[in-house]
């Protein structure tokens, strides 16, 4: 018997809910299609890939396994089924600008494509702080940058945001607060919260905790996404974070879960800027076509 792309799409949805009936609900379709799926799966390869518990579906250590491979698989589908840009002989120099986040959790995927579709473009990158970036393209240091749109307030740089990824509660495996019905920013404030400093993340936090009575209760600031995530993994706080930087697993091997908080939080907008009445050459407008195909954006200044 073979394995289906539906299976692995099945697989994959009830590994980072955690559960069966919220991965039908992300997926739109009934709790016993993918249990169904999940035992084909299980049959074919030879190993129980979940412990079934009343908390939810635990990843065994053969489901950990095949989770690293199914990423790869569907990784490799969407970027063979991807709109791509035509390659053409575009040469020159493309000096980019990106964040910390961006370079991390974004951008590798779209440089190694721009990369195959322009393979005579020589794009230069350089990682800096917002503040760093808006000088440096006010200055002609770098062409064109990607970083969180959303904190880009100087109004000679233009911006178009290319999405927008949901910020989402972080908390530990059979974590008290799931048990919950409705978790806004009161019930959050009562629990150890660990403190994301990159990109400005405390920053833009604090902006929508203020417009509640509410405050986080910090117990650690870090500019390590890594360290939040072991942190929270292991109980020893929770984190508000967006679904970009969020993988369900720690170093450890632990299980972080997630919750959308009742309250309004903003989600975290990714995106290009660049000087305002900017002349684009080529190079830099085959950088933003690419990403326009690539997200559906008009194309339009």
């Amino acid at each position: 018997m073979s394995i289906s792309l539906r299976q692995i799409r099945y697989f994959v949805s009830t590994a980072e809910q955690g559960q069966i009936s919220q991965a039908a609900v992300d997926l739109a379709i009934s709790q016993s299609a993918i249990t169904t799926a999940i035992k084909e799966l299980e049959r074919v390869i030879g190993a129980d890939l979940f412990v079934r518990s009343p908390h939810g579906m635990e990843l065994t250590a053969a489901g950990r396994q095949f989770l690293f491979h199914a990423y790869d698989i569907l990784n490799k589908v969407q970027e063979a089924t991807s709109l791509n840009v035509p390659a053409n002989d575009l040469e020159g120099s493309l000096t980019v600008a990106a964040t910390y986040t961006v370079i991390g959790y974004f951008l590798p995927n779209h440089l190694e494509k721009l990369k195959r579709n322009f393979p005579k473009l020589d794009i230069q990158l350089f990682e800096l702080n917002r503040e760093a970036i808006e000088e440096g393209l006010l200055s002609n240091r770098y062409d064109i940058a990607v970083l969180l749109t959303s904190n880009v307030l100087n109004p000679d740089l233009s911006t178009e945001t290319l999405l927008g990824s949901r910020r989402r509660l972080w908390v530990a495996s059979k974590h008290h607060l799931l048990q919950k019905e409705s978790v806004g920013l009161k019930e959050i404030s009562q629990e150890p919260y660990i403190m994301l400093t990159v990109d400005e993340a405390a920053h833009t936090s604090l902006k929508y905790w203020s417009k509640t009575p509410y405050q986080p209760s910090v117990t650690l600031r870090t500019s390590s996404v890594e360290a939040v995530r072991s942190m929270v993994a292991n109980g020893q706080g929770v984190a508000i974070l967006s679904d970009m930087v969020l993988r369900p697993w720690s170093l450890e091997g632990k299980r972080i879960e997630t919750l959308v908080p009742s309250d309004p939080i903003p989600a975290m907008d990714v995106g290009l800027a660049w000087r305002r009445n900017a002349q684009f050459t080529s190079a830099m407008e085959a950088f933003r076509s690419y990403f326009r195909q690539t997200f559906y954006i008009p194309n339009s200044r």
